[in-house]
């Protein structure tokens, strides 16, 4: 927290000072941090406090030495120093008041942003569109148009990660609970509510994917009450096992373990989807896995197995359609791996490896780092080197923090083998990736 000296928003006349909308606009944080330091008085280590960065990280950036790329990264500035999300080209931030009404002039919006450079869009605008949007009828083809912008979120997710998503889908989000606030239509309202909860459970998928945890949870808990409210069990037991797999990331494995079961026992015995069980079963040999659980882990792949032998993908909802037979097969060498059981786990990884959509390239690059890490506890180091470059390569043309986390971990599995030729190589193809 901000010390008695310190601001707790930077002044109002640095945020409109066209130095510092331009190096907010370019993300140049050297330059940011510079201008902080001049006109408000923060020092570089109360910036770096501020920002849960290290003053000789700081020092680095304002240096010119170093850049800081990672979307975590900048979220930490913009919430640390205050700087509106929309200057740092991100959603508007949890602390910023949302925009409600329209300006009633330029200046009214000058008092809150600065004014845009030329060319550059910001998500506040957007937010006023949207609202000029909701004065409009609510029909039926809006519910449509909605849901094919959620198709297409998915598609794009698949392909690019979920990082770049969050701009738009919590813009989105916000749209539609304006849209269901207003309607006077019960069904409409009804479809309206559904949809949100399904936007928030992308928005919190999009965070999760950028290891942004506890916003991730936030948009998940707004998930579930949603769809609670409309009574769909089905999709209260789909979040259900996106905050198990959440609580599995952040090492709380009986809590995940307890979420993916209450998931399976809230659609048992409703007529619900066999696809629908069998991914729960899945989620929950993962947490069962990460408990070091190996029987309770065996029997959930097993019962994940049978259920999806005996499911009909064309009745299932369209959200669990992603579990296909590759998906099972790759989660189930997932789970192994987790679990330790490396020889088993290593052909399954590649099977499905090799079978996967080529446009599924976060998928692809995740499955190829869990394919390396197999190798490598095998001894395999040459090998796991190898697969873990076509890891990297994937890993640098889609914006998925968690996967980059994983490729980042798998670098310091590689220390102990610090000298071989194939090791170092791999090392500087990091460097040259992560620059």
């Amino acid at each position: 927290m901000p010390g008695p000296n310190v601001p707790r928003e930077l002044p109002v006349a640095l945020l409109q000072d066209p130095e510092m909308v331009e190096a907010c606009r370019t993300r140049d944080f050297g330059k940011v941090f510079a201008l902080v330091r001049r006109k408000a008085g923060i020092y570089p280590s109360r910036i770096a406090a501020l920002c849960e960065l290290t003053p000789s990280r700081v020092g680095e950036v304002m240096a010119g030495q170093r850049r800081l790329l990672h979307i975590d990264v900048i979220e930490r500035v913009s919430d640390g120093l205050r700087i509106p999300g929309a200057m740092l080209g991100l959603a508007q931030r949890p602390w910023e008041a949302p925009v409600r009404s329209a300006p009633t002039g330029h200046d009214s919006f000058r008092g809150t942003f600065p004014v845009p450079p030329r060319g550059h869009t910001w998500s506040a605008e957007l937010d006023e569109i949207l609202n000029h949007a909701d004065d409009g009828p609510v029909t039926r083809s809006a519910l449509v148009a909605v849901q094919s912008c959620i198709e297409d979120y998915w598609r794009r997710d698949d392909e690019h990660g979920g990082a770049s998503l969050r701009p738009a889908v919590v813009g989105h989000l916000r749209h539609v609970r304006n849209l269901a606030a207003r309607t006077t239509s019960e069904s409409l309202r009804s479809g309206l509510e559904r949809i949100a909860a399904e936007l928030a459970r992308l928005a919190g998928w999009a965070y999760f994917d950028s290891c942004q945890y506890s916003t991730a949870r936030s948009y998940f808990t707004q998930s579930l009450h949603l769809a609670q409210e409309v009574g769909d069990r089905q999709f209260v037991a789909n979040v259900l096992s996106c905050m198990s797999l959440l609580a599995t990331y952040e090492g709380d494995a009986r809590q995940a373990t307890a979420l993916a079961c209450a998931a399976q026992d809230i659609v048992r015995g409703t007529g619900s989807s066999l696809l629908i069980m069998a991914m729960l079963h899945m989620r929950e040999a993962f947490a069962q896995a990460a408990l070091q659980d190996a029987a309770a882990c065996h029997r959930a792949v097993d019962r994940s197995h049978r259920c999806f032998e005996r499911a009909d993908s064309e009745r299932a909802p369209e959200w669990v359609r992603y579990f296909d037979e590759t998906k099972l097969v790759v989660d189930t060498g997932i789970a192994l791996a987790r679990l330790g059981e490396h020889r088993k786990a290593e052909p399954l990884i590649a099977q499905g490896l090799h079978r996967e959509c080529r446009t599924r390239q976060r998928g692809r690059a995740f499955h190829a780092f869990w394919l390396a890490a197999t190798q490598l506890q095998q001894g395999a180091v040459e090998q796991a080197c190898a697969t873990a470059g076509l890891a990297l390569d994937l890993t640098a043309t889609v914006d998925s923090p968690r996967v980059a986390a994983h490729v980042h971990d798998f670098g310091r599995r590689l220390r102990p083998y610090a000298r071989e030729a194939s090791v170092i190589a791999f090392e500087a193809r990091m460097r040259e990736v992560f620059a």
